[in-house]
């Protein structure tokens, strides 16, 4: 499987919040966060789902992979994502582990194996 998602009983708002102070306890940072919803509804295009992406960053990982290989940077940076479907929050991501695999590189697969444990704990730890 590609993703890692969970659901919360936690309001979109609420989990966001969560999300943001248990990734900073892993030195990840929010560089920006998407509202697909108001975007394309801004654009005239009807899309009833609550539906924020984060784009998540920790520099220092960053650095160490692209100093490994620059395609890597492609991947980059990690998206979580939270949403409404139905009545309940949920909370995911694309597994770095599945997205590296387009890289030959055993050193990288490590450190993505090493990021997505870190983002898994964040993610449970914001449920």
């Amino acid at each position: 499987m590609f993703d890692y998602t969970v659901q919360s009983d936690k309001s979109i708002n609420v989990a966001i919040q969560s999300l943001e102070a248990n990734l900073k306890d892993e030195q990840f940072g929010v560089l920006w966060q998407f509202d697909i919803k108001n975007k394309l509804q801004e654009k005239g295009l009807e899309f009833n789902h609550d539906y924020i992406v984060l784009e998540v960053c920790n520099p220092h990982e960053a650095q160490r992979v692209l100093n490994e290989n620059l395609l890597v940077g492609y991947f980059l940076p990690c998206k979580i994502v939270v949403y409404k479907d139905g009545e309940t929050t949920k909370i995911g991501m694309p597994k770095p582990t599945a997205l590296i695999q387009l890289v030959d590189n055993e050193e990288i697969q490590n450190i993505a194996k090493d990021i997505e444990d870190r983002l898994v704990q964040v993610i449970n730890k914001s449920m």
